[in-house]
């Protein structure tokens, strides 16, 4: 975390105090904790503070600190720790927070970080002009679904273009920031489907048919005389343990018996099987001419089985298939290190767009914003060292953009300074420049 101190003394203000409504909402806050709790309101009161002037100034700091009994250091720590209090002033009319985070960054944030650079100031947590907008980038506000999205003040705008992001800009620096809506800024409702809903589109009834059962069937007559109930006997199927042999259902006598029924069976089955002449061999009566499940594996993955040795079964009854054995393997030549293999971008290859030099590559990766795989793709563009990269002249930088798709990326992260600094001196030359080892 970067450090985080309170503005220059001259635009802090004299004194603070709550206003009438506010003062009063502090001291009933402040009620709700226990006695000797009442420390624990300095988090509502900073924040409360920043909503009446807009960031939390010096004097504000002490006079939360004198409502509530603290050291002035401790209500410091707790203003400089979290980043949502503003130490510094923001623009009278909107303060805007763009989010940055991973979704909203593949949405489209740095565009509408540039609609803020544009129209407010180019830096961040800088006043414009006439001091009414100001703006910065902040980690994740918690609407994802419907990246890219900004929040001003307590309201947060979703779904947003660089377009929409204009107007939104435009209105609050006119002081109409009233007209806008928040949340979603295109056809949805909170955060459902695109375009509304598609299920439980039916109107609900405004009444209940009221359920009514149906009549009970008449009794029937009983019987003028029951018959006297047949003797039966002891029903035993619910306790297994207990079941006599001759209870026993679906083998006809006893236990004895049907074992001497099953062994019948079997010696018969076997006899048969006997007959038939079974030996352990495919039956080739069958299946003319099977010799198992190898016989064709020759017409499979090139005559190589899945982690089979051999191309051919081994024989059947006698008869043997020749194997090649010491057939040689045929090995792919190697690849030359130093050849650089254009890469595939979207069905095509990166052309080269200017002369590799003569001489081994620089270690590309050490500049920031360079890693392997775009070192990969200047080499295949003809981008080999670190000189090269630093005479690019703006139409050389537009065409690599173009190409690579960079949006700026080789200006953004200043790849011209870094491959300048190694070019002239190596690693102790660019710690003597930006005062930091190269990645």
């Amino acid at each position: 975390m970067s450090t985080r101190r309170l503005a220059d003394e001259s635009v802090q203000p004299a004194s603070f105090a709550f206003n009438a409504d506010n003062q009063a909402w502090a001291e009933k806050r402040i009620a709700l904790y226990p006695a000797g709790r009442q420390q624990s309101a300095v988090i509502p009161l900073l924040m409360r503070a920043q909503d009446q002037d807009g960031w939390v100034t010096r004097a504000t700091i002490e006079k939360v600190a004198e409502m509530l009994d603290m050291p002035y250091i401790r209500v410091l720590e707790v203003a400089t720790f979290y980043t949502q209090f503003q130490l510094a002033p923001v623009g009278k009319n909107a303060h805007i927070q763009v989010c940055g985070t991973t979704p909203c960054m593949l949405r489209g944030a740095e565009a509408l970080m540039e609609v803020c650079k544009n129209k407010i100031h180019p830096e961040p947590h800088h006043l414009n002009e006439d001091g009414t907008m100001s703006w910065e980038e902040v980690e994740c506000l918690g609407a994802c679904v419907n990246a890219p999205m900004v929040m001003i003040y307590h309201d947060v705008y979703e779904d947003l273009t660089p377009e929409r992001m204009e107007e939104i800009v435009d209105a609050f620096a006119a002081g109409k920031g009233d007209t806008i809506t928040p949340g979603p800024q295109i056809d949805r409702q909170t955060s459902a489907a695109i375009g509304g809903r598609t299920t439980l589109l039916e109107t609900p009834t405004a009444t209940r048919e009221k359920f009514v059962p149906p009549p009970a069937p008449e009794a029937e007559a009983a019987p003028a005389a029951a018959a006297p109930a047949a003797k039966t006997e002891p029903d035993t199927a619910a306790k297994p343990k207990d079941v006599a042999a001759e209870n026993a259902p679906a083998i006809k006598g006893t236990p004895k018996q049907a074992k001497v029924s099953q062994s019948k069976a079997e010696a018969e089955r076997l006899k048969s099987d006997a007959a038939a002449g079974a030996d352990g061999k495919p039956n080739t009566a069958m299946r003319e001419g099977a010799v198992g499940a190898e016989a064709k594996g020759e017409g499979i993955d090139d005559g190589v089985a899945v982690g089979k040795k051999h191309s051919s079964a081994p024989g059947i009854g006698g008869a043997s298939a020749q194997v090649e054995e010491n057939k040689p393997v045929i090995k792919a030549p190697a690849a030359d290190p130093d050849e650089v293999v254009p890469t595939q971008e979207k069905g095509g290859e990166l052309t080269p767009l200017f002369e590799r030099p003569d001489g081994p590559a620089d270690n590309l990766k050490l500049i920031s914003g360079v890693g392997p795989v775009i070192e990969r793709k200047l080499n295949a563009l003809g981008i080999t060292r670190y000189d090269q990269i630093a005479k690019l002249q703006k139409d050389d930088i537009a065409r690599v953009d173009e190409v690579l798709n960079f949006k700026g990326r080789i200006e953004r992260d200043n790849w011209l300074g870094q491959a300048d600094a190694l070019a002239r001196g190596g690693a102790e030359e660019y710690r003597k420049v930006f005062g930091k080892d190269p990645r």
